[in-house]
């Protein structure tokens, strides 16, 4: 079958104004494919729960009762060990879990410390 003439140019300003959209899109535009969306609402969901948890390792903190030493201990902690510190008061120990989550122990040491 022949095209006719007149409709080549429109074909290919077409062709080439999807592939530009396209480039636009995804470049400048914001646009993500379906991968990229999984991973990125894996990782924003990871840290709502860090979060979260966080805010009961701070809670079972105020319950401790050596609580004012060990606070002086993780404010003159590099911010390091400041994790570690709570990790080993066992705030970051989740009820229901045998061991503490170093992602949480960070956080909760960075609000108690602040």
């Amino acid at each position: 079958m022949q095209t006719p003439a007149w409709l080549k140019p429109g074909l290919h300003g077409a062709a080439c104004g999807a592939v530009a959209l396209a480039v636009i899109g995804f470049s400048w535009g914001g646009w993500v494919t379906g991968g990229t969306a999984r991973t990125m609402a894996a990782d924003q969901s990871k840290a709502e729960v860090v979060t979260t948890l966080s805010l009961i390792c701070v809670d079972q903190s105020k319950r401790d009762p050596q609580l004012a030493e060990r606070v002086a201990a993780i404010k003159t902690a590099s911010s390091w060990n400041r994790g570690d510190l709570v990790l080993k008061n066992g705030w970051a120990t989740m009820p229901g879990t045998a061991e503490g989550n170093s992602q949480v122990a960070k956080d909760c040491a960075d609000k108690i410390a602040a």
